[in-house]
């Protein structure tokens, strides 16, 4: 039996999870998209070494990090004379568990469309 297609019979979509909207906000920058993606592959890094090779100068990188850091994706530790920037990994993991829920949603919306197309050609 195929599941009714009106409006009511569907669920709500998950809410966000607290605090995710900042998360996608920060992730929504392509120069952060970048940090995020450098940290991830080289570990924790000085501003200096995040600024080699990039197009922008080391204060706009600070401040990329500052937002990094507010949306609770990255955080800093003093090394020496240097402050080493890492991921923080619970904020990914708050995201990737909503994205996982909304793909979930459009699987189980995809079998029902599917079912629906195949019962409509007998």
């Amino acid at each position: 039996m195929i599941p009714p297609l009106n409006r009511r019979s569907r669920a709500r979509p998950a809410l966000p999870p607290p605090g995710a909207a900042p998360i996608f906000a920060a992730l929504g920058d392509a120069t952060r998209l970048r940090i995020v993606a450098r940290l991830c592959d080289d570990g924790p890094l000085s501003i200096a070494r995040l600024s080699e090779d990039a197009s922008i100068s080391r204060q706009a990188i600070t401040k990329h990090l500052q937002a990094l850091a507010a949306a609770g994706l990255v955080i800093s530790r003093r090394a020496g004379r240097e402050h080493l920037w890492a991921l923080e990994g619970s904020g990914l993991t708050e995201a990737r568990r909503y994205l996982d829920a909304i793909s979930a949603r459009w699987d189980d919306a995809l079998v029902r469309l599917r079912a629906y197309v195949e019962d409509d050609g007998s």
